[in-house]
């Protein structure tokens, strides 16, 4: 089982930059790094509000759920 984050597609449509998002939610750039690279285990229901709020979008359009093929079959 796979959760895809796409911020980055969601930046690229806001024409806004990492730098800016960090601004706006109040987080690190590190932690937004470790985000949107797919390495964060847990995300604060907090947190992605305040990312929906700045990107004026809704989780499912940051959060992806994709199956692992390997388990399936």
């Amino acid at each position: 089982m796979a959760i895809i984050v796409n911020v980055d597609v969601m930046l690229a449509k806001r024409k806004m930059s990492v730098t800016e998002l960090s601004e706006r939610v109040g987080i690190t750039m590190a932690n937004l790094s470790v985000l949107k690279n797919g390495k964060a285990k847990a995300i604060r229901f907090s947190t992605l509000e305040a990312i929906c709020e700045a990107l004026n979008c809704q989780p499912g359009d940051i959060l992806e759920y994709r199956s692992d093929s390997k388990t399936e079959g």
